[in-house]
């Protein structure tokens, strides 16, 4: 649906923080669902951890978060003029290792929203089982 360029106009972050990959399926304001590639090169896994590569669960969380407002910007005219800011985060809970190789399906799906705070359910899967999920809040405004 949408590939890297689309979500790099929306999305401030860049390499080597940029942690989504590809939309696959999204309803504005609603769900999205989303895709990132798990490699070897990722700078974290040189040291987390030498000789038994993980994906640190902070980021697979900040993959969710980056999904997420992928389902609130598209919902602002003048999208790119907008930011969304990480809030907060509730029941975060990590049930599968995530590895080089990995493609880590990210699921969000809008809980609330009042006025510019948002706050949604997020999933991140491998191979159909739960890496992660957490519950999400953020906050959508203008950028500088």
């Amino acid at each position: 649906m949408w590939d890297v360029r689309k979500i790099m106009e929306l999305l401030p972050h860049r390499y080597p923080f940029l942690l989504v990959d590809r939309v696959l399926e999204l309803k504005e304001g609603e769900y999205v669902k989303a895709l990132k590639n798990v490699t070897i090169s990722e700078p974290f896994f040189s040291g987390h951890f030498p000789g038994d590569p993980v994906m640190p669960g902070v980021l697979i969380i900040e993959a969710l978060a980056q999904a997420g407002a992928l389902i609130a910007l598209p919902t602002v005219a003048g999208e790119g003029d907008y930011i969304v800011y990480f809030g907060g985060i509730e029941k975060a809970r990590f049930k599968r290792i995530v590895r080089p190789g990995d493609q880590l399906i990210l699921e969000g799906k809008t809980i609330r929203r009042k006025g510019p705070v948002w706050k949604m359910e997020g999933r991140a899967t491998v191979d159909g089982e739960v890496a992660a999920e957490a519950v999400l809040q953020a906050f959508l405004t203008e950028r500088r």
